[in-house]
């Protein structure tokens, strides 16, 4: 590794596997750990009783977290991975939120504005590390960690998740570094060669 800091954001839909991976990666190379605000976020579980009426004010609190989190990381002098990137907030969860009707046009407007003047200040991230899985995978780790909040999420959500992610993934291959992971048959406490691949692959970008 060389002496500047860097920064890796780690991608994914729910339940992919994303705070696993920040733990492994933090932990292996020595770096800060950033993880996403769930347990502690006061919309979550009014937004998942009642998406229409939450999904503006759960949108907001999360980006406010994550600029703050990405603000702090980037004017470190530290490495850091992110558990969840600030670029997904828009592209995957509100935008797919605004499509199936939960969020009014003028929120959603409102909602790109802020972004669009918020991200405009930030660094982007060295390289992003996207965790994939089809819904059958993801349905199954998220009933493992039996978050109470999380048992009302359809497979229908998480499948137009997943498609909002591939959307948004073949533009960031464009513009910036992208590691893509195939985790259905991945466990990453038992398959070491595919781990240690990955891992290779982040320190040669910040090699």
């Amino acid at each position: 590794m060389s002496n500047r800091t860097y920064f890796i954001g780690i991608a994914g839909n729910i339940g992919v596997g994303k705070t696993t991976m920040t733990d492994i990666i933090a932990k292996h190379f020595g770096w800060k750990a950033y993880y996403e605000s769930v347990i502690d976020n006061p919309y979550l579980e009014d937004f998942y009783e009642n998406m229409k009426r939450w999904s503006f004010n759960l949108q907001v609190y999360f980006l406010s977290h994550r600029f703050q989190t990405h603000k702090q990381m980037t004017e470190s002098d530290y490495s850091a991975v992110q558990d969840r990137t600030i670029y997904e907030d828009v592209e995957i969860f509100a935008r797919s939120l605004y499509e199936i009707g939960n969020m009014s046009q003028r929120d959603w407007d409102n909602y790109k504005a802020l972004f669009t003047i918020m991200t405009s200040y930030l660094q982007k991230p060295d390289a992003i590390l996207y965790l994939r899985a089809s819904v059958d995978t993801l349905l199954t780790r998220i009933r493992k960690r039996s978050r109470g909040f999380e048992r009302e999420i359809s497979p229908e959500y998480l499948y137009r998740l997943n498609l909002a992610y591939e959307r948004w993934i073949q533009k960031e291959q464009e513009r910036n570094r992208v590691i893509v992971v195939e985790t259905d048959n991945f466990n990453v406490f038992e398959d070491k060669d595919h781990l240690n691949t990955i891992l290779e692959t982040i320190q040669k970008i910040c090699g």
